[in-house]
């Protein structure tokens, strides 16, 4: 037993290397069927011990300069330190710790963000750009992982073991990672490794896992300089006959791409030191175009898509760079060619349409093919595309996670469940059903949706054709008569009174027969509704053209019939009134601006066309030249804004000397 634990405590030293795996493990090593502990964690704690064990339980032992007593891990260097206090792990273990909670370990946590449909955000920078299908702000996973546990905090304790049930019930597609065992590790301690990191066939032939995970061992080598082609720093084929595979990220204008040796190489830190094995990168890439929209999210091609071209100077520079970077990264992967075409695995993550055009195509002499059978995803979330993150990703695909489960605990978790599901009297869970509309209301409501369209586009030869066809009166009530628009215009003649059409109006009455006497809910006829006089005119030549006869005109309250011409004279007298009363102010002010300079005046005793050209005039006159400047300059960069002031100085330098000469002369 001591001898198994202290083999533990030097595995947990070193993380293990999937291509580098120690002898007395590799020679012991033995498949775990089923889904192994990948089913069980979701019912008990347990501790990934490749870096840390439970934080609580290991925070006394972990201590000195490269160590993190919250999280309970140690670190090999500091840079890793450095990176894990900006992991989100390490920020929600203090949101933890401040709200009295118990820190978690990694693996956990990385179980509490996996049914989050987002990415991480990318700790690893400080701009603000989203990502290329981002939802305006952008959110970072820690958020959102707090957002959801907020939201399931709220509801109560029935409810969320429903949902946490939900949750547990496992999807059909097959686990992420192949699981191992060893007689040289404690009892219940489990190797897993990433089932992405296998070919096709070879995940096909899982009942050859293990012959397949000693045939990837590969033998470290020293470290060498990588001959490269001093045309375009590409490597040489010698620095890459070894396996090797390539990654790349690509997403929110930002592409990292690396092709990675799967050979360790041998390095020593200190002249004194310990030999270490690290990744050998052959080559390695990153690029960076402004090309989502700051504070509103999204590429500018999808807006485009969206919405229309835009025109300002901001979209015009993030469609140069968008075509630019799509240059960019075709042109590198011309130049990885022959390292791509010799990789085992193609892992890529590209976000969006436009990032998977970029790399996919098709265009001519394209690199990479959605149907190559090499093609992988990540198979856990990845931050912005940087340099360290594929760094941080291949030691994360290749790193051998080492899983220690409490048995007895999850034995006992599913007996308490079991018991309580028995105990538990099951309760039907009925719906109040919508009331089923019958056929009539049915067919009602489409009749109201369509007569109501031809009203509002004043589509009187449509709407006559339309009520003829279905064999509908003109009287027809609007369903459903309790929304407010119904309530008040019921019937196609109130609509059209309410919409001032005056065609309308004369077309139902005289056309159609309309009732003019018939009323809303509110009591009210037609006419008492028109907005205009216009309209409440055609009431009146309806009455004309149709004869005293036809209708008790007094219960309409229309007034004395009226001609169609005396109607159209009463039309142009009132317009031409409008006009002069108008011109006239203009005049008026016209005079007063020469004398007084610009002034804001009462305008009572005016009409409504003569008040809407003063108050146009005098928005005119209170827009001063800053406010024009301003205007012209939003929407443009820093750069955009200097260039343009230097436009205007040279402008007005010319203007002076214009003026100089002319007075010289």
């Amino acid at each position: 037993m001591e001898i198994t634990e202290q083999r533990k405590e030097e595995v947990t030293r070193r993380p293990l290397y999937v291509y580098d795996l120690p002898k007395d493990i590799l020679a012991t090593l033995t498949r775990k069927e089923g889904d192994g502990p990948a089913s069980e964690q979701e019912d008990l704690p347990h501790s990934d011990t490749t870096t840390q064990s439970r934080p609580e339980s290991r925070a006394e032992s972990v201590d000195g300069s490269k160590a993190c007593s919250l999280c309970g891990v140690s670190f090999h260097a500091v840079e890793d330190q450095r990176s894990h206090v900006r992991s989100d792990l390490h920020g929600y273990n203090l949101k933890q710790r401040l709200r009295g909670a118990t820190p978690v370990t990694e693996n956990e946590f990385e179980k509490l963000v996996g049914d989050l449909d987002e990415s991480l955000s990318g700790s690893d920078s400080s701009d603000s750009e989203d990502e290329e299908d981002g939802a305006g702000r952008k959110e970072t996973t820690l958020s959102a992982l707090l957002k959801k546990q907020a939201a399931i905090s709220s509801t109560d304790a029935e409810d969320g073991d429903e949902l946490m049930s939900k949750k547990r019930k496992r999807g059909s597609g097959k686990p992420p990672l192949f699981w191992f065992t060893s007689p040289t590790l404690p009892k219940n301690t489990y190797l897993g490794i990433y089932r992405a990191i296998f070919t096709n066939a070879q995940q096909e032939n899982e009942s050859a896992v293990l012959d397949i995970v000693q045939q990837k061992q590969l033998e470290p080598k020293p470290q060498l300089k990588i001959p490269v082609n001093p045309n375009n720093g590409a490597p040489l084929p010698e620095a890459y006959k070894d396996p090797h595979i390539f990654m790349c990220m690509i997403g929110g204008g930002h592409f990292a791409g690396m092709i990675v040796s799967l050979t360790p190489k041998r390095t020593k830190h200190a002249p004194t030191g310990p030999l270490t094995r690290e990744a050998t990168v052959l080559a390695h890439k990153t690029f960076h175009r402004y090309t989502t929209r700051r504070k509103q999210g999204g590429s500018q091609s999808a807006n485009d898509s969206a919405k229309g071209a835009a025109h300002s100077a901001g979209a015009g520079l993030r469609r140069y760079n968008e075509q630019a970077l799509v240059e960019d990264v075709r042109q590198l992967l011309q130049e990885w060619r022959d390292m791509i075409d010799t990789s085992e695995l193609l892992f890529i993550r590209a976000t969006g349409t436009t990032n998977r055009r970029t790399l996919f195509g098709p265009y001519e002499e394209q690199i990479l093919r959605q149907n190559d059978r090499r093609l992988r995803g990540f198979p856990f979330s990845t931050r912005r595309a940087t340099q360290n993150e594929l760094m941080r990703s291949f030691v994360e695909l290749t790193r051998v996670k080492v899983l220690e489960v409490d048995e007895a605990a999850i034995l006992a978790a599913r007996q308490a469940a079991e018991t309580k599901a028995a105990s538990k009297p099951s309760k039907p869970v009925v719906l109040a059903a919508a009331p089923k509309r019958s056929e009539e209301e049915e067919t009602s409501l489409l009749h109201t949706t369509q007569i109501q369209a031809l009203i509002r586009r004043s589509k009187l030869p449509a709407l006559l054709s339309y009520l003829k066809s279905n064999e509908l009166t003109p009287e027809f009530r609007f369903l459903p008569q309790d929304t407010q628009q119904n309530h008040h215009a019921a019937t196609p003649l109130h609509l059209a009174a309410s919409s001032n059409s005056p065609p309308l109006v004369v077309g139902l009455l005289t056309k159609a027969g309309a009732d003019p006497t018939a009323t809303n809910a509110e009591g009210k006829t037609a006419y008492d509704i028109a907005g205009d006089r216009p309209t409440r005119d055609s009431f009146r030549v309806a009455r004309h053209e149709l004869g005293e006869s036809v209708w008790p005109w007094g219960k309409t309250n229309i007034p004395a019939p009226l001609s169609r011409s005396e109607a159209e004279t009463r039309t142009k007298e009132q317009k031409a009134e409008e006009e002069k009363a108008e011109a006239e102010w203009r005049k008026g002010e016209e005079r007063r601006l020469e004398r007084e300079g610009p002034k804001v005046t009462d305008s009572e005793g005016l009409g409504k066309a003569a008040t809407k050209g003063r108050m146009k005039v005098l928005g005119e006159m209170a827009k001063t030249a800053q406010a024009k400047r301003e205007e012209e300059a939003r929407g443009l960069t820093p750069e955009m804004r200097v260039r343009l002031d230097r436009e205007r100085r040279a402008r007005a330098a010319e203007e002076r000397m214009k003026k100089m000469a002319g007075g010289g002369s």
